[in-house]
């Protein structure tokens, strides 16, 4: 099951697909516009050219738990793109991506002024790569309560 994860920002959006199987992040793209509508057109393009199942799209919910303005326009940006795209749509809660981003291409020696086109791409890795180690604890779990109940 082909997943993809996006990160949804102000000037860019970074999408990350996972390899077929579902286990693996693969590849990474980017969505440069501020316009909802042109997002909204290339992620459905995009999810259905490279045969995606399953949308995940970050939530960025205040460091509180609390909805902020940004977490209700991805809210909103999810009901589009289920319409838009048939395809189930997970908000995935994504507090830390951006600063775990940041500290990565940091660590990896990413020049700050080169790190903006690349820490879209990496926060939507991260999203997907959090979400896939989520469901795979969960099949892990149901598949121990079978054995055991």
């Amino acid at each position: 099951m082909r997943i993809m994860a996006i990160d949804y920002g102000d000037a860019r959006t970074g999408v990350a697909l996972s390899d077929v199987t579902g286990l693996l992040a693969g590849q990474t793209f980017l969505v440069k516009s501020r316009k909802e509508e042109v997002v909204l057109e290339e992620l459905a393009v995009l999810a259905q050219k490279q045969g995606a199942e399953e949308l995940v799209l970050g939530y960025p919910k205040n460091m509180d738990g609390t909805v902020g303005p940004r977490a209700e326009k991805c809210a909103a940006l999810a009901e589009k793109l289920r319409e838009r795209t048939g395809l189930p749509v997970v908000l995935w809660d994504e507090r830390r991506t951006t600063v775990d981003a940041h500290r990565i291409l940091g660590e990896q020696g990413v020049r700050a002024k080169n790190r903006k086109d690349k820490i879209d791409s990496v926060a939507a890795t991260l999203i997907l790569d959090g979400y896939l180690t989520w469901k795979r604890v969960q099949a892990q779990r149901q598949e121990q309560e079978e054995h055991h109940g």
